[in-house]
């Protein structure tokens, strides 16, 4: 499995301690699920961990048995009924008359109910790369309203969430790896907070001893560079005592050659 399905799925395990944060995980499910209308309430999932527990918090809160279907790698669970769609909506504040999708703040009535529902957000519609690739967490949002209710409470919680449209999604991402650590933690996803962690450690480590390599390998081609040139430059000096010496040998030569014989040397016959 991918680091992003490995994330959704303990978060998926990770346990519930309050009625209000069971709510507001199921909220965030639901809300950024692929519908949450009265026309439609539907999940889309590739994870079949995943999409029982779509199931079972709908069955949990409001005693509704979602139907399942699934298809090519994917696994897609409704609410068939109108009526039961109805109730849903009802009981998050929400109805069938509503314009567009927004947060309602009143499902997250305590501090712990926000980091519940960012669990279900994410698990809804959120994606994280492998740390060994590159760092980048995102929320592909189908709303620009619910995009930037979701924007306003990540600044709140302390996070700097950038934004870009592609295509018809609205994305809601953060590349900075501290921030998905936080954001990790915060939503009860600690092993993966420490996984990431430790992949960050390693690769910072070989970056380290990649840039020390580099710069004792540079430092080492310098070296051997002025030690070229030194080389070079004794070979020319030497070459050119020789050539300096053999003119003088020469020279002398031709003085010696053009001198009168000594007495002494006539007299050996070298006359």
């Amino acid at each position: 499995m991918s680091f992003s399905s490995d994330v959704k799925q303990e978060l998926a395990q990770v346990p519930v301690l309050s009625d209000c944060c069971a709510q507001a995980r199921a909220y965030g499910m639901l809300l950024f699920g692929r519908m949450f209308s009265v026309s439609e309430i539907s999940f889309v999932t590739e994870n079949e961990n995943i999409a029982k527990l779509y199931c079972d918090v709908i069955k949990e809160l409001f005693d509704i048995t979602p139907s399942v279907s699934s298809g090519v790698s994917k696994y897609t669970v409704s609410v068939a009924d109108e009526a039961d769609r109805k109730r849903i909506l009802e009981f998050f504040g929400h109805s069938e008359s509503d314009i567009s999708l927004r947060i309602n703040r009143a499902n997250l009535p305590e501090d712990c109910c926000f980091g519940a529902f960012l669990r279900g957000v994410f698990i809804a519609c959120g994606t994280i790369s492998s740390p060994e690739k590159n760092y980048h967490l995102e929320f592909s949002v189908s709303y620009k309203k619910l995009c930037n209710d979701l924007i306003q409470l990540l600044d709140e919680v302390g996070f700097d969430p950038k934004y870009v449209r592609r295509k018809s999604s609205h994305i809601v991402y953060f590349k900075v790896s501290e921030k998905i650590e936080e954001f990790l933690t915060l939503v009860g996803a600690v092993n993966s907070t420490l996984e990431l962690m430790g992949i960050k450690m390693h690769k910072d480590m070989v970056n380290h001893v990649n840039r020390r390599v580099n710069f004792e390998n540079a430092n080492l081609s310098r070296t051997v560079d002025a030690a070229i040139v030194q080389v070079e430059a004794i070979e020319n000096r030497k070459n050119r005592l020789t050539r300096e010496s053999a003119r003088a040998a020469r020279r002398n030569g031709e003085a010696e050659a053009g001198q009168p014989r000594s007495e002494s040397e006539r007299a050996c016959g070298y006359d």
